[in-house]
């Protein structure tokens, strides 16, 4: 298990690539899926720094997740301003 935990910093990495990659799309609905990719490799980075006690990393993921919802709400044409 500690292994599997230990690994999990990879497709956290490969998550938070692929979202930085959708959220750069200038089609509305790619960027969507790029913002909830991002809430993904958050709570992927949370799990990994609870495992190794990475405090700050988790701290700087909920801070981030904040971020990522305001994106969704913003990239909705029908949120209001």
């Amino acid at each position: 298990m500690d292994g599997m935990l230990g690994a999990l910093q990879w497709p956290a990495m490969l998550v938070t690539l692929l979202a930085a990659w959708l959220v750069g799309s200038q089609q509305r609905g790619r960027r969507s899926w790029g913002f909830w990719c991002f809430a993904l490799s958050n709570l992927l980075w949370v799990i990994w720094g609870w495992h190794t006690q990475a405090w700050a990393l988790i701290l700087l993921q909920f801070g981030l997740f904040a971020l990522n919802l305001r994106g969704v709400r913003k990239n909705d044409p029908e949120a209001p301003a």
